[in-house]
């Protein structure tokens, strides 16, 4: 935007400076026989080759004639120089990117418990694919502005900074401060572990989830700040060794994710301090009239978790639900739950 104004401003000011000089030496030259307005009249016709006519008088005044030549020379050189400028902001998108950015920039505003994608490369691009199908809010944060635009016509309600995440100011502008979360996803270890500490340090509320290429990089992002580290080797090798032993518990988990009507997930409900259900049994919640969901396991607030949990089962303030069940059923149950 400075870029922008700078180049604005050079030329609609040497536009001006023309203009006004061409207009003080033609009133000047007339020697009071012409009025300010017909000099200035008479220099921007000069300027921009239209050319009226001369002013009454000017055949006989060798000065003013000469003077508008000299007019005719440099005022051509000047509007060249101001319309390619303005046509150059126009052809090369400069301002349609600041629009964009404008936009972009109020869409993150409004936006708060989100969350921030930093690179949207191999790995980065299905978290974004993930947090679309379950309708999370996020940002992301990438310095390849032609591959964000390409990725901005395939989803129009995309919202992305372009700038390098590793620097505050940029974590700023995507709304860090009122963000929950931030993936660490860049392609180099160093990058993600900048990008973990500065994260952290605005924001230590935060919940950072950092990929590692490296086995040797986990300690560090840890270290760093980093709730919880994923290196997509492993989890590569993991997914290698259950399609061979397990292949049909694959097949269900790949269905359950990819099936475009349904939006299967095992997603979490905190029960809070203020929730209706806090303090009851799940048979006295009966939680399974509010909403279809599968009820896999309760995580307590130590940590600890009961795998299939009876109807018996206490559900405690702060205690977690780990359910199996569609996006807006599981919508309900957090409804339920909820204080």
């Amino acid at each position: 935007m400075r870029e922008i104004a700078r180049r604005l401003y050079a030329a609609t000011s040497l536009l001006l400076a023309v203009v006004l000089l061409g207009t003080l030496v033609i009133h000047s030259l007339g020697r009071g026989r012409w009025s300010w307005f017909q000099s200035l009249f008479h220099t921007v016709i000069t300027l921009s080759t239209v050319g009226y006519g001369e002013l009454p008088g000017m055949e006989l005044n060798s000065a003013a004639r000469a003077f508008s030549l000299a007019l005719i020379v440099l005022g051509a050189g000047t509007m060249v120089y101001f319309a390619s400028v303005v046509t150059a902001l126009l052809v090369e998108g400069e301002l349609r990117e600041v629009f964009r950015r404008n936009r972009m920039k109020k869409r993150v505003e409004r936006m708060e418990s989100h969350i921030i994608v930093c690179g949207v490369g191999r790995t980065g691009r299905h978290v974004l694919d993930e947090l679309r199908a379950t309708r999370t809010p996020f940002v992301c944060v990438d310095t390849d502005l032609e591959k964000m635009t390409r990725l901005g016509d395939e989803m129009p309600e995309l919202v992305f900074i372009i700038g390098d995440a590793t620097e505050d100011e940029v974590l700023e502008a995507a709304g860090i401060r009122r963000a929950r979360g931030v993936v660490a996803a860049l392609t180099d270890d160093k990058e993600n572990l900048y990008v973990t500490l500065t994260a952290r340090s605005l924001n230590p509320g935060l919940r950072i989830i950092a990929k590692a290429v490296e086995t040797t990089a986990e300690a560090k992002l840890r270290k760093a700040g980093a709730d919880k580290v994923v290196s997509t080797n492993m989890i590569g090798g993991m997914r290698i060794a259950s399609e061979m032993i397990r292949p049909n518990v694959t097949e269900f988990l790949d269905i359950m994710l990819r099936d475009p009507e349904h939006v299967l997930r095992i997603e979490e409900a905190l029960v809070e301090e203020s929730s209706p259900v806090a303090g009851r049994t799940l048979g006295e919640a009966a939680l399974r009239k509010v909403c279809d969901v599968l009820i896999v396991a309760v995580r307590s607030k130590e940590g600890r978790y009961k795998f299939n949990p009876g109807a018996e089962q206490v559900l405690l303030p702060g205690s977690t639900l780990i359910v199996l069940g569609d996006h807006t059923e599981i919508g309900k149950l957090r409804g339920a739950v909820s204080g």
